[in-house]
């Protein structure tokens, strides 16, 4: 068992993938800490990556090697202009170097030591092994990116003492929702203040404000950024942004001068209800325009799936309250954290061991109980709606197009969030006595789903949509 913070949960990066690209950017940095550790990167003479699985199938498309190469040249996704990404990747290119971490110069040949191996590795079908030459010896590390950008180098051996460490840190530890319910029962606090107690356990109110005030400023420039640029996404597929040509219909050719004015503006607007459906789609698909044009996202739980919960949360702010200030925010974003993580403790976050309900099944399930929680709703209630979004997401599949997080994926997030507003209204008419499936059984049989579904449905590009739509016609 593990701690797993509502930061863990939202994580800040740069797009397309928080598996493909976040992940392997984050192991090429732990990688690095550990070669300092063991006082060996001084003495590194050449460095190597292999890719493995569904990193490699889809790598190419999801940006894998660019993340790799970032991450082992020591830039942080979290604040580097997303405009030195193509200047970094050129200089290595062209000039057949890297400096390591920012210190050192090594060879480097992006084409030959970045490999794509299309071998799968028992543990994970995220694997990659970074190799270091020191003095003629090979030292080798394996990592795992098992989805919303956390890394493992191996399975879990000590689970007593994880669990130990678990229980003693947070003072309410929650596995499942039935756990949830029964520490929110015990204290007489909604989901969010659970939450909030559990998170003040290990860094200050002031750090959470901070940090919760950051990760939503970071959704709000991503909508604004979407909402305000035109042209075609990159990859090959030619497919062209919709966000920019909708909410010009929308709100009109209106200049801003950022995302706050943005808002005010757009929460004086009057909204009829087919206009509030055009709003929700447009705000979802601005946010995964931008991360797939390698731009900075929140992953929420996933890069694939960041456009739901900003979506709906835009959806709160300028359709349900326009007083709405951050304290809605932080508890909208405190409930969605806990949410996502009962998903990750008892299935999974990863479209390449689950397919898409793990990620935009979860984001909607998230969503739709923060949602809940917002309009008024007991936390049985927001389980409930948590329970619904991901129910009707059992089965969805992953198979991008070309490799690339676009087609299907940026619809299926505001397919997601339209799912996780209707869950939210469905919960508050529901007496949480009378329902017949209850969260943690939903997320069991994702979990049976997951282990049930053919490998080339999980995000590699080698069934379904993926080899139905050939990337010519596109």
């Amino acid at each position: 068992m593990e701690i797993i913070s509502v930061f863990d949960m939202l994580k800040i990066g740069i797009g397309p993938s928080s598996s493909h690209t976040l992940g392997p950017w984050r192991a090429a940095e732990r990688w690095i800490n550990d070669l300092k550790n063991k006082k060996r990167f001084d003495k590194v003479e050449k460095i190597t990556v292999d890719l493995y699985g569904s990193l490699s199938l889809t790598g190419k498309g999801h940006a894998t090697d660019f993340a790799v190469l970032l991450g082992l040249s020591g830039a942080d996704p979290e604040r580097m202009p997303i405009e030195d990404i193509d200047t970094i990747v050129s200089e290595v290119k062209t000039s057949g170097t890297l400096k390591f971490n920012n210190e050192k110069t090594l060879p480097f040949n992006f084409k030959e030591d970045i490999v794509f191996n299309r071998k799968f590795l028992p543990f994970h079908s995220n694997g990659m092994t970074f190799t270091a030459l020191i003095n003629g010896r090979r030292y080798k590390s394996t990592y795992y990116s098992i989805g919303g950008g956390f890394v493992v180098q191996e399975e879990r051996k000590n689970s007593k003492a994880n669990k130990l460490i678990f229980y003693c840190t947070f003072p309410y530890p929650v596995e499942k929702g039935e756990d949830l319910l029964k520490v929110c029962k015990q204290l007489n606090l909604p989901i969010s203040g659970v939450v909030l107690e559990n998170e003040k356990s290990i860094r200050s109110i002031e750090t959470i404000d901070f940090e919760l005030q950051r990760i939503w400023d970071t959704m709000l420039e991503c909508m604004y950024v979407g909402c305000h640029t035109e042209g075609n996404l990159p990859g090959g597929l030619n497919v062209r942004r919709r966000a920019f040509d909708m909410h010009k219909k929308l709100i009109g050719d209106f200049k801003y001068e950022n995302p706050q004015e943005w808002l005010k503006t757009i929460r004086k607007t009057e909204v009829k209800f087919r206009q509030i459906l055009k709003w929700v789609s447009c705000f979802a698909l601005a946010v995964n325009e931008v991360n797939a044009s390698l731009g900075r996202v929140v992953t929420a739980p996933t890069n694939g799936s960041a456009g739901v919960i900003p979506s709906v949360l835009m959806y709160y702010m300028v359709i349900e309250n326009h007083e709405a200030d951050f304290e809605h925010v932080k508890k909208f974003l405190l409930v969605a954290g806990e949410i996502g993580s009962i998903f990750k403790k008892g299935a999974t976050i990863s479209a390449a061991m689950g397919g898409c309900q793990a990620e935009i099944g979860v984001s909607s399930a998230m969503a739709a109980g923060a949602l809940c929680e917002l309009l008024g709703g007991t936390p049985e209630q927001c389980v409930v709606a948590a329970e619904i979004a991901m129910e009707h997401h059992l089965g969805l599949t992953c198979d991008p197009i070309g490799g690339l997080v676009q087609i299907p994926c940026i619809e299926r997030n505001s397919m997601g969030a339209i799912k996780a507003i209707n869950a939210a209204e469905l919960a508050l008419e529901t007496d949480p006595n009378n329902v017949k499936v209850p969260l943690d059984k939903v997320v069991n049989t994702m979990w049976e789903t997951a282990k049930d579904m053919n490998t080339k449905y999980k995000e590699t590009s080698e069934g379904g949509l993926a080899v139905g739509v050939n990337m010519s016609d596109c």
